[in-house]
């Protein structure tokens, strides 16, 4: 296991000793430390941020009540018993759910000129992850995948083809920089069969995610150019320059908004359905947006004018992908709306704002 952990685990654990003098009420001290971490790799897992946050409080609950069976083995045991606890409760939360997916990977694009795809329920969509719960997530310089490039929309698709068992492997190997011998104490099973399936995971991702994707540009908050980019995004939308906001889009842009099936390729295609849909005639100064992160990428918490009421209400969390290929042509290559009003609360904003 990444040795940056130790000290941390080492500080935890010598609270150990002193449970029995103070109390049960003492575990939460031991265990809350590791909620934010164990809440992203179930999210990486399940790849739901309701899931994760379910699996989570489900396994701390697991901890708590069977703390007494916890047996001290030096730094790093603790965190090891505790993600053996969170990881198998998300597997077992994957025995009753398919794995999920975002539209771009599950259908054929579509024509802008057809009428958009109703909404649909019986897919399992991807969910975002807000970038202010990362905070506490430690990096493994080791591992295989960054921190970053390991919460990505374009990973957690692909990572989602993998079954569950192998999912965990490559999550733990490859990304928390587990040792095989440590993933197979956890999941009970040999050591040549976390390498058997280690190896199969990796052939699938490496089908089924490119490296071209790969190219997420390391944007900084202080990073002008990006920052600027962003701004006219959103000054587009709030001002209903659909001419503006395609500009800024790669020709081969995608846009697509789970649960609706529907998603579109190119300046045109994209233009032809704004124009159609999203920024009709005759209605002017719609939408509000402002500026978040989730999946370590740029978002918006994207909110329309609701004349009834005369406020604004939350409309989806959307998540922009800028080109890590060409970043100083000021391109955005992807934008995935994810149209559940309540996601915005995880991001801390509210349902609804006055207009």
């Amino acid at each position: 296991m990444a040795e940056k952990h130790r000290k941390t685990d080492h500080v935890h654990e010598a609270l150990i000793t002193d449970v029995a003098a103070h109390g049960q009420s003492e575990r939460d001290l031991l265990i809350e430390p590791y909620r934010r971490e164990l809440l992203l790799h179930c999210y990486r897992l399940l790849g739901s941020l309701y899931d994760a946050e379910d699996a989570v409080q489900e396994a701390m609950l697991r901890a708590w009540r069977h703390f007494d069976t916890f047996t001290d083995l030096g730094p790093g045991s603790l965190r090891t018993w505790l993600y053996t606890i969170a990881t198998n409760t998300s597997l077992d939360t994957l025995k009753k759910r398919s794995a999920r997916t975002l539209p771009t990977a599950t259908s054929r694009m579509s024509d802008p000129a057809r009428p958009v795809a109703p909404r649909s329920d019986e897919v399992l969509w991807l969910e975002p992850f807000p970038d202010s719960w990362l905070t506490e997530a430690t990096e493994n310089p080791e591992a295989r995948y960054t921190r970053q490039e390991s919460v990505s929309l374009a990973f957690l698709t692909a990572l989602q083809l993998l079954p569950p068992r192998q999912r965990a492997i490559l999550l733990l190997s490859d990304v928390l920089d587990w040792r095989a011998v440590e993933i197979a104490q956890l999941l009970e099973i040999s050591v040549s069969a976390v390498n058997s399936a280690l190896h199969r995971a990796r052939v699938t991702l490496e089908k089924n995610y490119h490296s071209e994707q790969r190219e997420l540009p390391q944007v900084s908050h202080a990073d002008t150019a990006t920052n600027m980019l962003l701004a006219r995004y959103l000054q587009a939308w709030e001002t209903d320059d659909v001419d503006g906001l395609v500009t800024l889009l790669k020709e081969d842009a995608t846009l697509s908004m789970p649960p609706v099936p529907s998603w579109y390729q190119g300046r045109e295609a994209i233009r032809t359905m704004l124009l159609a849909v999203l920024f009709p005639s005759g209605v002017q100064k719609r939408w509000r947006l402002f500026p978040t992160r989730a999946n370590s990428q740029p978002a918006f918490a994207v909110y329309r004018a609701d004349e009834a009421t005369k406020s604004y209400r939350a409309f989806a969390l959307q998540v922009v992908t800028l080109d890590g290929s060409r970043r100083d042509q000021g391109q955005v290559a992807d934008v995935t709306a994810f149209l559940s009003p309540k996601l915005v609360t995880s991001f801390g904003f509210p349902l609804q704002l006055p207009q």
